[in-house]
């Protein structure tokens, strides 16, 4: 094995790594937000975005991004969490075909429900996987990085 394909499984070690954690994590936030609230992860995701944004909406394009899902599969997601009144979709003053997404009352209030469901299955998977030997490090990384300003 050469070094170039050294530095090919070193990448891919880490991918797997990385792959597991998230994979911990996320199964751990569905179980979560699905028993206790009726969210799931990327729903969960969805409204905390738009919690954060000043105004609180977003373009579905921002939408995407932020879940990391499909402009098609964003669209589906906002008519499901619209249709259980979470959030509403707006027309753009400055711009009528530029469509927004806004946190309706209802969904402010589920979010606030469910973040401290959120935020103690995350915090107990990640004590979880700290004591995996091979996860322990990206855990570490994570604190590091999750306690930036």
């Amino acid at each position: 094995m050469g070094i170039a394909d050294d530095a090919v499984e070193v990448r891919a070690h880490g991918w797997r790594i990385l792959a597991a954690l998230h994979g911990m994590l996320e199964t751990a936030l569905e179980k979560a937000l699905q028993s206790g609230h009726g969210l799931s992860v990327v729903e969960y995701t969805v409204l905390d975005a738009l919690s954060r944004q000043d105004g609180w909406h977003m373009r579905m394009q921002q939408l995407s991004r932020a879940t990391a899902l499909s402009s098609s599969a964003t669209t589906r997601l906002v008519s499901r969490l619209e249709d259980r009144e979470l959030l509403a979709r707006v027309l753009c003053r400055e711009d009528r075909r530029g469509i927004y997404t806004e946190l309706t009352d209802e969904g402010r209030a589920l979010l606030e429900q469910a973040r401290p469901t959120h935020d103690e299955a995350l915090q107990k998977t990640l004590a979880e996987a700290e004591t995996v030997p091979e996860l322990s490090d990206l855990v570490e990384a994570f604190h590091r990085v999750s306690t930036r300003p």
